[in-house]
């Protein structure tokens, strides 16, 4: 832990790339790598700095050490850890912050622990909570939710295959396989609390304290993240918020339709394709 304490930027693998006046953080989500942004890069990198980094889960980290599961069994930890990057890389208001699932509720939580660290949150396919209760449709029963941690428990190489199947359009094949790919390399002893931590998350009451404005993005037919989650999002967000949805299957809208994601964030950020 001592090396992630000296240098947050050579644990997570982050760098700065781009051009622009203003800067734009990309935060991946459950599995992923800063990968499952390299179709939209070459476009928002002639207006933003952007800033990529790897969760210390990702497989794309090469040191195991890194990644405590006891320490990041709560989103605060990676918020934590999320401003502390910022603050080394000097990074420290007027950042437009992107975050893909699991992370879109990282930002807003640093958001509320930084009030001027970000100027907008774009949430993608981001849930506060997966499990139905009461009359909130997160898109799951309990049990569901204990099939697929079994699953990953189990079997999780199998899992990895079926699970890039479900949550990537299968129109694109090449798109599925990366994120397969993505998920093996993530260590098993990572995936399995890790997956506990997002699938039995609850972060309903953090919402009304999120005043930073929000652009929520939504697929047209996401299986893990239901429309309503969106709209709940909305109505509960304390902030200006707006829903957007992309035109698309599945839960990876940067890379699935691309050109359509980037119309979303050229409308709502003010840049031209």
């Amino acid at each position: 832990m001592v090396a992630l304490e000296r240098s947050l930027k050579a644990a997570m693998n982050a760098r700065i790339i781009g051009s622009g006046s203003e800067t734009m953080v990309l935060a991946h989500g459950f599995g992923g790598d800063q990968s499952v942004w390299d179709k939209v890069l070459p476009c928002l990198t002639k207006h933003y700095q952007v800033v990529l980094f790897d969760w210390t889960f990702s497989g794309a980290v090469k040191d195991p050490n890194l990644f405590d599961p006891l320490k990041y069994s709560s989103y605060d930890a990676f918020a934590d850890e999320l401003i502390a990057l910022l603050d080394e890389l000097h990074l420290e208001s007027t950042l437009v912050f992107v975050g893909h699932s699991m992370s879109g509720m990282i930002g807003c939580i640093a958001s509320i622990k930084r009030p001027q660290l970000f100027n907008r949150l774009i949430l993608v396919a981001a849930s506060p909570r997966y499990i139905n209760i009461d009359d909130y449709e997160g898109g799951f029963d309990d049990a569901t939710i204990d099939g697929i941690i079994s699953s990953i428990e189990s079997d999780y190489e199998n899992w990895t295959s079926n699970f890039a199947l479900l949550v990537v359009d299968n129109s694109d094949p090449i798109s599925v396989n990366n994120l397969a790919k993505c998920l093996k390399r993530m260590r098993h002893e990572f995936a399995v609390p890790l997956a506990k931590t997002v699938f039995r998350s609850d972060k309903r009451d953090i919402l009304d304290k999120v005043t930073t404005p929000c652009t929520i993005i939504q697929t047209t037919n996401d299986i893990v993240v239901p429309g309503s989650v969106a709209d709940y999002m909305h109505k509960k967000i304390k902030g200006k918020s707006t829903v957007e949805i992309v035109n698309t299957n599945g839960h990876f809208p940067q890379l699935t339709a691309h050109p359509e994601f980037l119309a979303v964030l050229a409308g709502v950020l003010g840049f031209e394709i």
